[in-house]
């Protein structure tokens, strides 16, 4: 699945109009890469409301060597590592879109066919050092079946607040049609640009 997704303008819009309470601006633009931090979506317990608050990338390794970036959806609720944060810390992470390469090493994006901007199901954890989070993933469908055999699990905006605040909403979850998605190779882009 996606080492690396990314944010513009549009994306950045929409997570301040589901976020009002929320002073701080979102301020990253570009490229996310593991370990980076972000603001992200989720919620809180004591007042049952969705917040933003900033978080890295990442869940560290027991070795300490490394971070795990994502967590497999058919599996999440069986691992030691995920299963507390499935059922009590779900989050959303937005982007305008992720990356993957192909089996020649090109660069390809992908982006929803329908909207600017993807809502990437997650989960979350306090470290010592942060808060930290994980980007669930899903086979892939057919739109990206080609590049890559996963793909993150995608909310739709009327599944946000259900996402987050919803302890039995993740099973419904499992059971939806993601959206296709268009695929926008990097090399293609590169040549509209000269």
């Amino acid at each position: 699945m996606c080492g690396r997704y990314y944010i513009d303008d549009e994306m950045v819009n929409e997570i301040e109009k589901i976020v009002r309470q929320v002073n701080d601006k979102l301020h990253h633009k570009g490229d996310v890469y593991p370990t980076n931090t972000i603001p992200v979506i989720h919620g809180s317990k004591e007042s049952q409301s969705v917040e933003l608050s900033n978080m890295t990338w990442g869940f560290p390794k027991f070795n300490e060597k490394g971070v795990i970036i994502n967590a497999r959806c058919e599996t999440v609720k069986e691992k030691r590592t995920f299963r507390d944060s499935v059922r009590q810390r779900r989050c959303i992470i937005p982007a305008s879109g992720f990356y993957e390469w192909d089996k020649e090493k090109n660069k390809v994006r992908f982006e929803r066919r329908d909207s600017s901007i993807l809502y990437m199901a997650g989960v979350w954890k306090s470290y010592e050092d942060a808060k930290r989070f994980v980007i669930l993933t899903t086979q892939a469908n057919e739109s990206v079946r080609e590049v890559h055999e996963r793909m993150p699990l995608l909310l739709e905006k009327n599944e946000l607040e259900n996402w987050i605040l919803e302890s039995d909403f993740f099973d419904f979850i499992l059971l939806k049609k993601l959206p296709q998605l268009k695929q926008i190779r990097e090399y293609e882009q590169s040549k509209l640009s000269f």
